[in-house]
């Protein structure tokens, strides 16, 4: 996990903000590198590739070009940190910036350090296209690229620059799950970065998932910018440089093209009466466990530990993997299979997070109880999320013996709330709502890791930082599994259209979801968030099943034996439900779904009536 940012400019050298900079180096603590190049109109007119270029019939421009491009580096990858941006070792003057992690490139697993991989995959892309003599194309070598990029499974963000053909290419995995912002600022100059400084005025927004994007940095005359299917009017047709977008390209095409990226279409074909009831021997439930023992396992095994020493220093432990842990089903799950997967001697952080919430919160008056009673009243433990944390951390405990789990209980005062509101504010930006404010603070905090665990020689629980950078989370079950309210709702109202109705909007919108928010809050602390159920091998087959051989809706109440792991399920995200069953943890796969922002009671702090997509002030 890296940060990235790249300003292109006719004026001259455009670093990043003393605050970007300071965030970069957050998300990056390992190295922090920085390139500037000048293109100049004389070394545009002498290169032969870019003579090829202008003489598409596009009258010359008289401009110098200055590009300035900071990367900053979190190493989980191979033996060594691997300084970023990295550059070519042909002379060619090419560079990348890589904030991701390629897990598999055309289904094999890459072993080695990605962002040299991915360096390698592109740089021969772009090399084929200008050996065969299509240079002058200016669209093919972008096609190209986003082919290349279909091929790659995992999260990222990047930003390449090839020289020979004086291109920027930069873009988001389709699922959005890497931050990376875009501004084209007043004087015309366009500058991308995983962060921003918070400023409301700034016009920075969210690049979009979906496709690669092109920078032209050739001087043409009819400089624009193209962005064809993509919905975001906030790239202004008024920078200096041509940018276009060419579109991934999904697994399911039948033009030849490689990709393992699934079409997030969801199978619409309706359950056959009788249904069948969901059970722990179910074919779906099998084929879940074992996508996501494949997922889990390539986000947890050889986890690099290449901290710096003085990242080091802020932790007390040597734990390399921690999981955000409300003790709800998805991350519950998740711990589960790490279990079986995982070396016993490796140490889980399970982090738990607690707010104290003032309008929720509400001492009881001495009046009314005894001291004992008022010295006793602990408004974390009173949360939602801190309760169950406890139950299913128990249940671990008990099927899961032979591990050590550590517990790491982190409390959020009030006013340490208020205290870092500023900072929350300006990570998530350009976010700016009440709902994205409450989760920012939960995500916040937990990443942090600064908790008390309990003591085994003493009574009172000792301070703990988690070491781990690499923190493991649920999301995405619901949106496949159907596990939110609304999901339910949208059946009682429709029954299976209904409900097929509000799937579909949810994997269709899965990468303008608020992944890019949640990436620049978690990695503010050095640490880089996972998502198992994310893996792009699941949610094909996930897109692809029949809704009854994910969910039980519709199903009349079923108590059956404990035999078949289906006694009484709820219906919502009933594979997952039957999955943790046939894991043996049954009162994990009773638990209800519940938001994060009242699990943890980050939401609505402040009195009076006040909703969610309210803007902040």
């Amino acid at each position: 996990m890296c940060g990235i940012y790249f300003a292109l400019s006719t004026s001259g050298y455009k670093p990043p903000s003393e605050q970007i900079q300071r965030l970069l180096e957050h998300r990056g603590p390992d190295s922090c590198q920085e390139i500037r190049r000048c293109i100049s109109q004389d070394d545009l007119l002498t290169d032969s590739n870019a003579q090829t270029e202008l003489a598409c019939s596009y009258p010359v421009l008289k401009r110098d070009v200055y590009v300035t491009c900071l990367s900053t580096v979190l190493s989980l990858r191979g033996t060594q940190t691997v300084p970023q941006p990295i550059l070519s070792e042909d002379g060619s003057q090419s560079f990348l910036c890589w904030n991701g992690e390629a897990w598999k490139i055309d289904g094999m697993p890459v072993t080695e350090n990605d962002t040299q991989v991915v360096f390698r995959v592109l740089q021969e892309t772009v090399r084929k296209t200008r050996k065969h003599g299509r240079a002058a194309d200016a669209s093919d070598a972008l096609k190209q690229v986003s082919k290349a990029m279909s091929r790659i499974s995992g999260p990222y963000a990047f930003a390449f620059y090839d020289h020979p053909l004086r291109k920027v290419y930069f873009g988001r995995d389709l699922l959005g799950r890497r931050s990376l912002l875009i501004s084209i600022t007043a004087d015309n100059e366009t500058l991308l970065s995983s962060v921003c400084d918070g400023n409301t005025d700034s016009a920075w927004t969210e690049v979009e998932a979906d496709g690669v994007y092109c920078v032209d940095l050739l001087p043409r005359a009819d400089s624009f910018v193209e962005l064809t299917t993509s919905s975001n009017p906030s790239y202004a047709p008024n920078s200096n440089f041509r940018i276009t977008r060419v579109p991934y390209s999904y697994s399911d095409r039948k033009d030849g093209i490689a990709s393992v990226l699934p079409k997030l279409c969801l199978e619409r074909a309706l359950p056959i009466e009788p249904m069948q009831y969901l059970d722990i021997n179910a074919s779906s439930v099998i084929r879940l466990e074992q996508l996501l023992r494949k997922s889990v396992a390539l986000r947890v095994l050889n986890i690099a530990n290449l901290m710096s020493p003085s990242a080091a220093s802020r932790t007390s432990s040597s734990t390399k993997l921690a999981i955000l842990f409300s003790g709800g089903l998805d991350c519950t799950v998740l711990a589960r299979l790490c279990h079986d997967i995982l070396p016993l001697d490796h140490i889980v952080d399970l982090v738990n997070v607690a707010f104290e919430n003032p309008r929720v919160h509400k001492p009881p008056k001495p009046a009314t109880i005894s001291i004992n009673e008022a010295d006793a009243y602990d408004p974390y433990e009173l949360c939602p999320d801190r309760m169950t944390g406890r139950t299913s951390y128990s249940e671990l405990q008990h099927v899961c013996h032979q591990r050590t789990w550590r517990f790491v209980a982190v409390n959020v005062p009030y006013i340490e709330t208020v205290a870092h509101r500023k900072q929350v504010i300006a990570l998530m930006h350009p976010h700016n709502t009440e709902m994205d404010l409450s989760i920012a603070y939960a995500l916040y905090f937990a990443a942090r890791g600064v908790g008390c665990v309990a003591n085994e020689i003493s009574e009172q629980p000792t301070l703990y930082t988690t070491s781990a950078r690499v923190l493991l989370s649920g999301l995405g079950a619901d949106e496949l599994f159907g596990g939110y309210t609304r999901h339910a709702t949208a059946f009682s109202r429709s029954s299976f259209k209904g409900l097929l109705d509000e799937l579909e909007l949810d994997v269709g919108r899965l990468g303008k979801r608020n992944l890019g928010r949640d990436d620049r809050i978690i990695s503010d602390w050095g640490r880089e968030a996972r998502f198992p159920f994310l893996d792009e091998d699941l949610i094909q087959w996930a897109v692809q099943a029949p809704i009854n051989e994910k969910c039980d809706f519709g199903a009349k109440s079923n108590h059956l034996s404990r035999a078949n792991g289906s006694a009484g399920l709820e219906p919502a995200k009933k594979v997952l439900r039957c999955l943790a069953w046939r894991l043996g943890m049954e009162g994990v796969a009773k638990e209800k779904k519940r938001a994060i922002q009242f699990g943890a009671r980050t939401a609505k702090m402040e009195i009076g009536k006040v909703k969610g997509t309210q803007l902040l002030s």
